[in-house]
């Protein structure tokens, strides 16, 4: 790359930097040499982070130098030895990159509770992304903020002042939040805004409204659309239907993101249909988590892996995310048809009640199908852990296995599943082991795939110590960074970086945001490669990860030697469509 010196002139006066091409490549940095003009010593920094090796989230390789923070911009990459600053930070043998980009956060509600987001800046993550399907705006029209209490088990003692997507993401950002936040709009949220949860298809009217909500969020600043297919109603909704919605997203230049119709027995028509969205939406598109789930799919990997390298082959921006266990978690309602959540949940508890609508769930249960993703099957009862149940009396069983509690209770493993359900008045929540593995080491390397740990960002203290939580919420980056870079050795610090921050940065159109440039927002990090590990496990999942020592968001220290400064200077983050005062 050709070395540039420039001067940047900015509204804080003359800051002299030199820098190499602005471009994204994977080029070897250590093949362009930094420097400082002569006379930049004239300039006081806000912060200067010295001798660290830098990874600038391009993929190239590191270098050893500084780099200096004005305000909320990063304005020099270079030898600033004869500069001062405010505050400066040792980083000798320590690696300085870009914050991480969480693409799957469910970080709604506890960042409303706790805006210190402390389990993943922690971790050095720096931007949490919402909207796997559900999404804290729009509003519903027919209920008002309720299905929010309900839905996001937000704590009633919050005022939902908020009726847009857009505007309860500035609600977070004026609350005050350590990172920085963005949001997909939901495609389950948009349907249940206008249908419910019935199952059947829009009228055209009906339709005409959603695309109007899409739209409406988009302008507002949603990074696209967000779907969740598994789940009823987001199951009710036919391809037509979301390639109609994503087809406005392409209007901004969003993005069709998805927790797919299948991970498991049907894995191969679900990523169909979203290259099919793709292609006829003319959207890039991205896999949420993406997973081979049950046994008899560990071997697809391969296969699927080369289905979407072809559509990328082929002009379509597809990608896709993991988080870094063999472990999933959702509803243990996952485990029942979806059409015996026709109506929510209330006519859900009234089928299991009744004895012949109970008998075909069970039957259903019981037998493989193309038609659903039977998480009963994939995981098998002894893979099914119980998290958390609101009755009192079952509360003994939480981090039991199905298996287990069956077998205390003296009854079949599926009588368990719905008598659990039913005595909850609730979806409850479940642990699924279902991966493999080898394919979570064979997915973490595949240069088209980011990360996401799909949990909250809290902290091990409180009322969160009640409810045991998947360890993904600790440890997922600090596992990438530790286990995969350092133990295992799958894949160079530089790429590790690029996947975590540079990739999803671009993949989500990101202005100023994912590397490490002059100009760019000062999301930085400072870690010990030597040290930075996860710690939580399934037994105990409540243990912060290590080695991660300095964050910084938007240039406001969060993390300073490891420990939370309870700064909140996290931004919504706006997508491509924004449209201001429009």
């Amino acid at each position: 790359m050709k070395l540039v010196k420039r001067v940047l002139f900015a509204s804080i006066g003359i800051i002299i930097c030199a820098a190499c091409d602005q471009s994204v490549d994977s080029a070897n940095m250590s093949s362009s040499t930094v420097e400082i003009s002569p006379n930049v010593s004239s300039v006081s920094y806000d912060v200067i982070i010295r001798e660290g090796t830098i990874y600038d989230g391009t993929g190239s390789k590191g270098l050893m130098t500084d780099l200096g923070i004005i305000g909320d911009q990063i304005v020099a990459i270079g030898d600033l030895s004869q500069s001062t600053a405010k505050k400066e930070i040792d980083a000798k043998n320590k690696v300085v990159a870009p914050g991480i980009i969480n693409m799957l956060s469910w970080a709604v509600t506890s960042l409303i509770e706790d805006g210190r987001g402390l389990s993943d800046i922690k971790q050095g993550v720096t931007l949490e992304v919402f909207g796997e399907g559900w999404s804290m705006g729009p509003v519903l029209k027919e209920n008002g903020a309720e299905h929010i209490y309900n839905e996001f088990s937000l704590s009633r003692e919050i005022d939902i002042t908020w009726n847009s997507l857009g505007e309860y993401l500035q609600f977070m950002e004026d609350r005050g939040v350590s990172p920085n936040i963005a949001s997909f709009i939901g495609a389950t949220t948009v349907r249940l805004h206008q249908l419910g949860n019935e199952n059947r298809a829009p009228t055209k009217i009906e339709m005409d409204n959603m695309k109007d909500l899409v739209r409406v969020a988009m302008k507002e600043g949603a990074m696209g659309l967000g779907s969740s297919l598994i789940y009823p109603p987001a199951f009710f909704a036919t391809t037509n239907e979301l390639t109609e919605l994503a087809k406005v997203v392409g209007e901004y230049d969003g993005m069709y993101i998805s927790h797919m119709r299948s991970e498991g027995d049907s894995i191969e028509s679900a990523v169909d249909e979203l290259i099919s969205i793709a292609r006829n939406a003319k959207v890039a598109a991205e896999i949420y988590h993406l997973k081979f789930a049950g046994r008899d799919n560990w071997n697809k990997f391969e296969q699927i892996v080369a289905k979407v390298e072809k559509a990328r082959e082929q002009g379509l921006a597809i990608t896709a995310d993991m988080y870094t266990y063999e472990a999933g978690a959702t509803m243990l309602t996952a485990t029942l048809p979806p059409w015996a959540s026709d109506g929510g949940l209330e006519k859900l508890i009234e089928r299991l009640k009744e004895t012949s609508t109970r008998k075909k769930i069970s039957e259903e249960m019981a037998l493989k199908s193309p038609d659903w993703e039977n998480l009963y099957l994939a995981a098998g009862p002894a893979g099914i852990q119980v998290n958390y149940l609101r009755n009192k009396n079952n509360q003994k069983y939480i981090g039991m296995t199905v298996a287990e509690i069956a077998k205390s209770r003296e009854q079949a493993p599926i009588d368990t599943i719905i008598d659990l359900i039913i005595e909850d008045n609730s979806p409850l929540e479940a642990i699924y082991f279902l991966m493999d593995k080898n394919n979570l080491s064979k997915k973490a390397v595949i240069p088209w795939l980011s990360f996401g740990s799909d949990a909250e960002a809290v902290a091990p203290e409180g009322k969160v110590l009640d409810i045991p939580k998947h360890p993904r919420a600790y440890g997922t980056f600090a596992r990438v960074l530790g286990n995969y870079v350092r133990d295992l050795d799958l894949m160079p610090m530089e790429k590790a970086i690029f996947k975590l921050s540079g990739l999803p940065a671009t993949n989500l159109k990101l202005k100023q945001r994912g590397f490490l440039k002059l100009g760019y927002f000062a999301d930085v990090i400072v870690f010990d490669p030597k040290i930075i590990a996860d710690k939580a496990t399934f037994e105990k999942p409540h243990q912060l990860a290590v080695g991660m020592e300095q964050v910084f968001i938007n240039g406001v220290q969060v993390l300073s030697n490891g420990e939370h400064t309870g700064k909140t200077p996290g931004r919504f983050i706006k997508g491509p469509g924004y449209k201001k005062n429009e």
